[in-house]
């Protein structure tokens, strides 16, 4: 089962919820299809037959995330990293259209990825764009911002993969999409929310301006499975 709210454990409750049909399962453990997230759905409170289904689930060596949630892997799975951050709710946000912000497909993937590859906002993998509301601002045909969305625990959607170029950070483009992709959410019902790690004080002031507010700590945990 899930935490009590859906935003306790996103990924589990995203993976037996709306997007059920991005997931696969081993026993009680999901994870997203091969290249969409490394993001996996542990039961709250993880069993060792949690962990050796997901050993089966990802394969040796592989990477899987936690999103949120704290984990202790048992032995024989190696720790990557740990991620300090916060998860921020939207509900009072004033989301807002954006003409300039135009939806990202397929075709355009080989520059999303270039633009990650440059921004480092956090895991985007050729599939990533599957996961849906993607919009980028262009310039002179070039794409230079883009968000869009992640996890979908029911009733919210997470606003993930907020970048610019360096070359036009400080126009404001990341506030536009981040209202943007917030306007699409709340146009189906749902509420936007997202994470930050806590040491990015610039997106923190950021999401703090447009009305975010603070819910509760998390933790991301990348870890490789057993060899």
């Amino acid at each position: 089962m899930t935490g009590a709210h859906p935003l306790d454990n996103p990924a589990r409750a995203a993976l037996l919820g709306p997007q059920a049909h991005l997931a696969e399962r081993c026993g009680a453990v999901l994870r997203f299809a091969p290249g969409i997230s490394p993001f996996v759905g542990l039961p709250d409170e993880p069993r060792q037959e949690d962990w050796t289904d997901l050993a089966k689930l990802i394969g040796a060596g592989a990477v899987a995330a936690t999103a949120g949630v704290p984990a202790t892997p048992p032995p024989g799975w190696q720790v990557q990293m740990n991620v300090d951050a916060v998860q921020l709710t939207g509900e009072p946000v004033a989301a807002t259209p954006d003409a300039d912000a135009i939806p990202l497909g397929p075709a355009d993937v080989p520059e999303m990825l270039d633009l990650v590859a440059r921004t480092r906002p956090g895991p985007f993998l050729p599939r990533t764009i599957e996961l849906g509301g993607y919009l980028g601002i262009r310039q002179d045909g070039a794409l230079v911002a883009m968000a869009g969305e992640r996890l979908r625990p029911p009733g919210w959607a997470e606003i993930s993969a907020v970048c610019t170029d360096p070359a036009f950070r400080g126009m404001g483009l990341a506030t536009r999409l981040t209202l943007a992709v917030a306007a699409a959410i709340t146009a189906r019902g749902e509420q936007p929310f997202l994470h930050a790690a806590s040491e990015n004080v610039t997106a923190l002031r950021l999401y703090a301006s447009l009305g975010f507010r603070l819910r509760r700590p998390a933790t991301f945990v990348v870890m490789h499975a057993p060899e």
